[in-house]
């Protein structure tokens, strides 16, 4: 059992393809009084399971154009058209030296940084800022003032010592109180410049890394646009890849059939350059809208494709057998002619003939669905058609 191609075809044309008809010319004058002979056949009424068939494009599952994050010559390209790469794998590299020399710079900077908080590297840590070096030695001279206060003021109050000796050693005092706060601040700021310079050489390090343009996903080569010894901008293109396992095929589908397409549904692929083969996919994908002009919505299917056999940009035709079971009537391609922009069945009642104007369905086989326009049973010509119109006279000479 076969269903209907929808195929994008403007204009009549389309009426014609889909009716599998031909087109009948006017009405021919009869050139005797004597009926016509016809053959004829019943109009079937058969249980169908509806198949959705269409003919739509491939496209990659991904497609990206990686390009230069940091300018620099280009030293060394390790790809071309049609590679096969795998993510994380290089595929161009830039002159490195320039971001070499800037790293090793900021790393100093840090360094320096680092030891005047007492710390080993940029892993090592300060639970708090009151360990720090310097505030340390602000600390232990407060203590050292702090106490040397305390016995001036006691021996001033014993006579032993002068007004001027606890005036001087309370001055000492505050200085050093001033100077613990100061430190404090000091390695506070330090702390930030440590935290700035850390970030700049993370930032080089990003930079060194950029150096090397990897892949970042596993997939094929489509374009290389750039040369070795070319010097690159940031953002310019360098290579384009495309993931094409498992590949995108995108359908068009008539509006109504929406109800009978869902994501999961198993498709049947064949396509023009793997003739009597098929491949294997499941609908993923399903646009919520529908196209005005076309009156078609998009379907998308995902096919494995390991081997890469698959290419994006060919013309591919799905099947997807539906859940929609249903009894249709069918009469023979042949039985439907178009006619001045409609489509007719000729009807055969008593050797008399009814022309209708008929609305056509899905095809299958060598049979067209008639949804409007005749009756189980009914009798419709197959032969003959150019000649017949309302009213003309026939004589059946085989049918049922």
């Amino acid at each position: 059992m076969r269903k209907l191609d929808i195929v994008a075809v403007p204009g009549v044309f389309l009426v014609c393809l889909l009716a599998g008809c031909t087109r009948q010319q006017p009405v021919q004058a009869k050139q005797d009084g004597r009926p016509i002979a016809v053959n004829v056949t019943r109009v079937e009424v058969r249980q169908v399971q509806r198949v959705v068939e269409s003919v739509g494009t491939m496209f990659p599952f991904d497609e990206s154009i990686i390009s230069a994050e940091i300018e620099g010559r280009v030293d060394d390209i390790k790809v071309d058209l049609g590679d096969q790469v795998t993510s994380g794998q290089v595929m161009v590299h830039i002159a490195d030296e320039e971001q070499r020399y800037l790293l090793a710079q900021q790393e100093a900077q840090l360094k320096q940084a680092l030891e005047r908080l007492g710390l080993k590297d940029e892993n090592d840590r300060l639970v708090e800022v009151r360990e720090a070096p310097g505030p340390r030695q602000a600390q232990a001279d407060l203590f050292d003032a702090e106490q040397k206060y305390k016995r001036t003021k006691n021996l001033v109050e014993q006579g032993i010592m002068s007004p001027a000796d606890l005036d001087q050693a309370q001055a000492r005092y505050a200085a050093m109180q001033a100077a613990y706060e100061t430190s404090l601040f000091t390695a506070r700021n330090l702390l930030q410049t440590v935290a700035q310079y850390k970030a700049q050489v993370d930032l080089q390090r990003k930079k060194l890394r950029d150096t090397s343009v990897r892949a970042p996903f596993n997939g094929y080569v489509k374009e290389r646009t750039v040369n070795p010894g070319q010097y690159v901008k940031v953002d310019a293109p360098l290579i384009t890849l495309v993931k094409i396992d498992p590949i995108r095929l995108r359908l068009e589908v008539p509006e109504r059939m929406a109800p009978w397409v869902k994501e999961g549904q198993v498709a049947d692929v064949s396509v023009e350059a793997f003739e009597g083969r098929h491949f294997g996919g499941k609908i993923w994908r399903i646009s919520p809208t529908v196209d005005q002009t076309k009156r078609t919505f998009v379907v998308e299917v995902l096919i494995e494709n390991p081997n890469g056999l698959l290419k994006p940009g060919s013309y591919a035709r799905a099947r997807v057998p539906t859940d929609k079971v249903e009894k249709i009537k069918l009469v023979p391609a042949n039985a439907v002619s178009y006619v001045y922009g409609a489509n007719k069945a000729y009807i055969v009642s008593s050797d008399t003939v009814q022309a209708r104007e008929v609305k056509l369905g899905d095809r299958f086989g060598d049979r067209v669905e008639i949804i409007e326009g005749v009756d189980e049973g009914e009798q419709v010509a197959t032969t003959q058609l150019n000649r017949l119109d309302t009213g003309s006279q026939v004589r059946i000479v085989t049918g049922s």
